[in-house]
């Protein structure tokens, strides 16, 4: 077996390079190339066992998520392994099903297997992070917060809704219902709240209690409030769906009923999954997730390697991608 000597020697650098590639510290992307070069060629794996027990953490990042099923989360993911299998870490995905027994459950098989840090997007506002913040293990929130002074990368969520709301009012619509998920959820509560805020400078008389449902950020939670919309004695002439599945579930009820856009409109925060639509039928706020995924990764093997900064906040821009159908007037 190939040692770090040999491959020092045959990218050109020295064995202290070596190891710092392999450990994720920052050395030019030229160096960086060459040592990966030399390794495959020599066929070598550093030993990550004996350097588990120097460190006294594997090089293994837990990125616990609350639903593997939506895209927007297998985005996120793809970003973080990215990053982390450049840097040589390797990526366990942990889905909680938005259930705080099951995201319990990882946070401790992360401390017993000595992960070395956790990306986390918390299943719920009681999400308890004290013994893992206890072994010193970093730890980045993603998509919504969790109430620790940890390191975050969220989207800016009352602003998409804003945006969805505003493309809808602009295109004609003046009754605009809200889907959004549970009320609990940070990213769903702030979504609705950037349509209440729409909504009450355009249509101050608006019964917003009336427009807005909480229901999970699922396709059948979708479905089921869109239904409920339809059933009022005056149903919306739009919808704002706060995320992707959400806005398939709307969609499907919708085409069931023969209303698809623009007899009523529909504007979705994150990108559409699937629909049988045209991808011009409906507004778009695109998030960037796999943007996220890299961020926070990124800011996770800072803390693993030694930052010790004050907790950040990195907030992400949205993108309207307005419908290109014609629009209701």
């Amino acid at each position: 077996m190939a040692t770090i000597y040999e491959v020092a020697k045959l990218a050109g650098v020295s064995p202290a390079t070596v190891s710092r590639v392999f450990n994720g510290m920052g050395v030019s992307d030229e160096k960086a190339l060459a040592v990966r070069e030399a390794a495959r060629a020599l066929r070598f794996t550093p030993n990550r066992t004996a350097r588990t027990l120097r460190k006294q953490a594997s090089e293994v990042i837990a990125l616990v998520i609350p639903d593997i099923e939506n895209p927007y989360f297998t985005e996120m993911a793809r970003g973080v392994e990215d990053v982390a299998s450049q840097a040589g870490y390797s990526v366990v995905l942990c889905n909680t099903d938005s259930q705080i027994e099951k995201e319990a459950t990882y946070l401790q098989i992360a401390i017993s297997e000595h992960m070395a840090g956790v990306i986390l997007a918390a299943a719920s506002d009681h999400t308890n992070l004290d013994d893992l913040m206890a072994t010193g293990r970093p730890v980045v929130a993603v998509d919504r917060g969790t109430g620790y002074d940890i390191d975050g990368v969220v989207m800016s969520n009352r602003t998409a809704g804003q945006a969805a709301t505003e493309n809808l009012v602009q295109s004609g619509y003046r009754r605009i219902a809200c889907i959004t998920g549970p009320q609990h959820i940070e990213t769903a509560y702030e979504r609705a709240q950037g349509w209440r805020a729409v909504l009450a400078r355009h249509f101050p008389d608006a019964d917003a209690d009336e427009l807005l449902r909480y229901s999970t950020f699922r396709v059948d939670g979708g479905r089921e409030v869109m239904e409920e919309l339809l059933a009022l004695p005056e149903p919306p002439d739009a919808v704002v769906a706060g995320n992707n599945l959400l806005g398939v579930g709307a969609i499907q009820v919708l085409t069931e009923h023969g209303l698809t856009p623009p007899k009523i409109g529909v504007a979705v925060v994150g990108s559409l999954p699937f629909t049988t639509l045209s991808p011009t039928a409906v507004t778009v706020v695109r998030l960037p997730a796999r943007h996220m995924g890299v961020t926070a990764a990124k800011m996770l093997l800072e803390r693993i390697n030694g930052d010790k900064q004050p907790a950040r906040t990195v907030v992400l821009r949205n993108e309207v991608q307005p419908a290109r159908s014609s629009l209701r007037v």
